[in-house]
Formats: structure tokens, C-alpha cells, sequence
């Protein structure tokens, strides 16, 4: 059963089952609660909006239908990738309204202070633009994968509002004895960590001049007053450079990160009650990838791994999937000779026994393959890779192809990618055209893979998250890796569950294939453990 539901001021909202009345309720969370023990999927406008609220009553739902993800699924199906994707804009268009814009970025900004805010949509709304974008899923190429596609992504927002919540265990006191070890005691506000400053001080010193090392532009006038040339002041342009200054600044870099992203101020935001509750967003890359409007969750430095940390009498369950985007391109392809290696645990040694060399080339031809790398060994072990598997081969040629004419590509589940830019359109018809047609095939050759990864890794999650025994949850996700904090005693189910979720990701994407992926699951009681 579908039941439209629309989220009114404080808890209050409305219900309409599909196919019968329905109205407004005072308590929009216990009427939620009574109908979820008859497993409906909710359809609702924006799962961000909605499902927060829900959480924060103790509600937690077991499917939905997220209309905005839904439309910009269909839009980017449709080839009309910046058009709103709101369930606003989506009802206006149904009916030849003008259709409400909405600013860049995957989060609406809220309104200022003399704006009013939009109406939350009705529940006859959500049903309207729910039946038609049922019609228009069933219009696709292929509606099973499709509908697959749309239930994985309303999955992921869902999971990506319970980790929010949830948070990732993120010990405090670590944290800031870690920092003080790095940086140096914490300093005044605007003011530098004392190691940091000594750095700074290093680098003035070795160009001879007061040098503010945060400002690319005086890191380049100052090389180029030494009579060195660099393209940029970015670690890879300046770390070959023979200077007195590269290394100290190279070490200031590395540490300023950590002070700007993750340092004692990220934490005062972000962190609370010893758990790191950063702000997911599903489908923020349009690849499908998770991205974050807040927190940094998806670039935490190998570094601070040791500050997250299981609860007493808890352990964390880590997994990732070895390979998976080679793995990814066995199965689409229907490359019987990859399929083959991928079935095995280690795919690229696999490779490289077929190849009748080393891992390390069999590793560089096929993520050149992936990628469109040319540059050094990449020409002759794509010849081998071409003559080897040739069907895996063809696969990411046609995408590039594709690509380099302008043309959209697909994932497996039907997620496409964008259309090129009219300023895209100018530079092929003129002399770096070439080069433009070559950037995009890249692009495209990589969409195809990467998106459906993506797609692996979100229906992996959404059956992993129907698993998992209670109270384990899941706390953290990062493209192809995922943690599920838990008592120590369900450790051995929460890893067989991992194991299932996969197969059974696999089984749903691809059906019987030959293809294995692996998810390495390792119980332990710090995330630095786990590598």
C-alpha cells in the first residue's frame, strides 16, 4: 500500500492510502507508527524534509518514495537535468504552471527573514505527482531496473537521515588530545596552532621574506622570485621542486587541513555528545555518489581514524567491497574472460595470471580502461586488455564514444548522466575541440561505472539496513565502504548480514552472474583497526 502523506507545521500533517480518503491528523508521528505495522511505502515530498521530525518521535519507517529524488531521476532520464525537481515544480508542470525555481545544490536554501517560506505540498499533491511519476517510470527503456533505481535512492535517504541521527562514534577527548599532539595546544581564536605557526615561520625563513604560506599567490611569487616556475601552490605542482621551502610547506598543508576541516572549531559544530553527526546527501554527485552539506563525513584523514571509537561493550563492523568498480564492469559487460577473474577475491591478480604478468599492470590496465588513462604503461597494457576482453573493453569505448558526440549515457539501473554545457557545445567546433570531446568521452566512460557502483553500494545499504539486528545501526557510509556500530555480541550476525546484503545487492542489479563481490567485514573496537 502507498500512502501520500504531507507534513504540516509541528506535528501535524496529512494521510491519504492510495485508493481511498483520507485527511489531516494532529499527530502526524503516531498515526505514521499505526499504519507502519502494515509495511506501506510513504510517499512523501522530501525525505530531508519529513523523516527528521519522524525520527526525533521515535518513528522509523521501513520504505518510501522520495518525489524529489524520484524527479531528478526522471529529469535527468529526460535528458532535462537542470529543470526543479521538487514536488512543487513537478505539480506545476503537470499542469502547465509556471514552475517554481529552486537555487543550485542539492539542499533548498531556507528562506530569509522577509520571505515567506512555500507551502508545505498537500497530500493531494504528493498523490498526483506520485501517480504520474509512476506512469512515466513504467515509460522508461527498462521500468524493473528503474523502479529498482527509484526504491534504492528513496532507500539511501532514508539511511542517510538515520546515520544523521544516529551519529558516528567520534570520542572527544581523542579527538583533542590527537589535535594537541598534531597542532600544538588549541590557540585563540584567529590565531594559529603553535606547530603550525613554526611551520609558517620555517617557510618565511627558507624564502628569505615574510610569507603568509594560506596564500597561493605569495607561495608563487615567492618560487618564481627564487627563479622557480610552478603551475600552483597544490602539493602535487610544488613537492618535486628543489627548494629549502617545499618541505616545511608541504607539512604546513597537511596539517592546516586537519586544523580548517577537522580540526577543535569543526568539532564545536558538529560534534556533540561524542558522536559526529554530519549532514548526508544522497545522489549529491550526479553519479549518484553521497556527498555532505556539513560535517565532512565522506574526508576523514587516515589520521583520525583512531578518534572513532566504539562504545563501551560495542564494537564497530566495518566492510568494504574489494574492486568494485572492475567488478562492476565484468558483470555489465558480460566479459566471460573478466567475469572469470572477478570471481576471485583478488580480481586484479586474477588479471594479472591471465595477462602473464604482474598485478600492478593488470591493476593499471584496467583502471586506465575505466578512466581513459594514456600516460605511461596505459597504451600497451590497454592493447592487452582490448585482445584479453575485448566485450569489457567495448563497453567503456561505446560510453566514451558516446560522450565525445555529445550524446547522454547510462548506469545499469538507468541513472543518466548530464547533457553537455552550451559553452562544451562551443569548444568542440573549435581548435580544442579534440580535447573537449576527449574530456567528455572520459567523463562518460566513467559514468557508467561509477554511477552503477553507486547503485550497488545504495541496494547493498537498503537491504543491509533491513538486516541488521536491533539495536546495531548503520553510522557510516563512503562509496563503497560501510560501519554498523553494535553490541559486541551481535558482531558475528551483523558480519554474516553483510555478507547476505551483498549477494543479495548482486542478485537484484545483475542476476545470475558469474561476478563475486566480496565485502571484507572486520569487527573492531577503533575504525583504525579496520586497515
Amino acid at each position: 500500500m502507498n500512502v501520500a502523506v504531507a507534513a504540516g507545521p509541528g506535528a501535524s500533517g496529512a494521510l491519504r492510502p492510495r485508493g481511498r480518503g483520507g485527511g489531516a491528523v494532529a499527530d502526524l508521528a503516531a498515526a505514521v507508527r499505526e499504519l507502519e505495522a502494515t509495511r506501506p511505502r510513504w510517499v512523501w515530498a522530501d525525505t530531508h524534509e519529513v523523516y527528521p521530525a519522524l525520527l526525533d518521535a521515535g518513528v522509523r519507517v521501513g520504505r518510501c518514495h522520495d518525489l524529489a529524488l524520484t524527479e531528478g531521476l526522471l529529469l535527468g532520464y529526460e535528458g532535462r537535468h537542470d529543470e526543479p525537481r521538487s514536488a512543487g515544480a513537478a505539480h506545476a508542470r503537470l499542469h502547465g504552471l509556471p514552475v517554481p525555481q529552486e537555487p543550485h545544490g542539492p539542499r533548498a536554501r531556507q528562506a530569509t527573514l522577509f520571505e515567506e517560506e512555500p507551502p508545505a505540498p498537500d497530500a493531494e499533491l504528493v498523490a498526483e505527482v506520485h501517480a504520474d511519476q509512476l506512469g512515466r517510470i513504467e515509460a522508461v527503456a527498462d521500468p524493473r531496473r528503474f523502479r529498482l533505481l527509484v526504491a534504492a535512492e528513496s532507500a539511501g535517504a532514508l539511511i542517510a537521515a538515520e546515520m544523521g541521527r544516529e551519529g558516528l562514534p567520534w570520542r572527544e577527548d581523542v579527538h583533542d588530545e590527537l589535535l594537541t599532539g598534531l597542532l600544538g595546544p588549541r590557540p585563540v581564536h584567529g590565531m594559529r596552532p603553535a606547530r603550525l605557526q613554526a611551520l609558517a615561520d620555517q617557510v618565511s625563513a627558507a624564502f628569505g621574506a615574510p610569507l603568509n604560506p594560506d596564500s597561493p599567490q605569495q607561495i608563487i611569487r615567492a618560487f618564481k622570485a627564487a627563479g622557480l616556475s610552478v603551475a600552483s601552490s597544490r602539493a602535487h605542482d610544488i613537492k618535486d621542486v628543489d627548494h629549502p621551502g617545499v618541505a616545511p610547506l608541504l607539512a604546513y598543508k597537511e596539517l592546516a587541513r586537519i586544523h580548517s576541516f577537522h580540526g577543535w572549531a569543526w568539532a564545536g559544530q558538529w560534534v556533540r555528545g561524542d558522536r559526529l553527526r554530519p549532514e548526508y546527501v544522497p545522489a549529491g554527485v550526479v553519479s549518484g555518489r553521497w556527498a555532505t552539506s556539513g560535517g565532512g563525513a565522506l574526508q576523514i584523514p587516515k589520521v583520525l581514524r583512531r578518534v572513532v571509537v566504539a562504545d563501551e561493550g560495542w564494537t564497530l563492523v566495518v566492510a568494504d567491497a574489494a574492486q568494485l568498480e572492475p567488478r562492476v564492469l565484468a558483470a555489465m559487460a558480460g566479459d566471460d574472460g573478466l567475469a572469470r577473474a572477478a570471481g576471485q577475491d583478488d580480481l586484479y591478480r586474477a588479471l594479472a595470471r591471465s595477462f602473464g604478468g604482474e598485478r600492478d599492470h593488470a591493476k593499471i590496465a584496467m583502471l586506465s580502461a575505466m578512466y581513459g588513462g594514456t600516460s605511461g604503461d596505459a597504451p600497451k597494457l590497454l592493447a592487452v586488455m582490448r585482445q584479453r576482453f575485448p566485450r569489457a573493453y567495448q563497453f567503456v569505448e561505446d560510453a566514451a564514444r558516446t560522450g565525445e558526440e555529445g550524446g547522454l549515457v547510462r548506469s545499469w539501473l538507468g541513472r543518466t548522466s548530464p547533457a553537455p554545457s552550451a559553452r562544451w557545445r562551443e569548444l568542440v567546433l573549435g581548435p580544442e575541440g579534440r580535447r573537449a570531446a576527449r574530456d567528455r568521452g572520459r567523463f562518460t566512460r566513467n559514468f557508467v561505472v561509477q554511477a552503477t557502483a553507486a547503485e550497488w553500494a545504495l541496494t547493498l545499504m537498503a537491504v543491509l539496513r533491513g538486516l541488521l539486528p536491533a539495536p546495531a545501526a548503520l553510522v557510516f557510509f563512503q562509496h563503497d565502504e560501510v560501519m554498523v556500530h553494535c553490541p559486541a555480541e551481535l558482531a558475528g550476525e551483523v558480519v554474516t548480514a553483510v555478507g547476505a546484503a551483498a549477494e543479495e545487492a548482486t542478485r537484484l542489479l545483475f542476476g545470475a552472474t558469474p561476478v563475486r563481490f566480496p565485502m571484507q567485514a572486520l569487527a573492531v573496537r577503533c575504525y583504525a583497526d579496520a586497515k
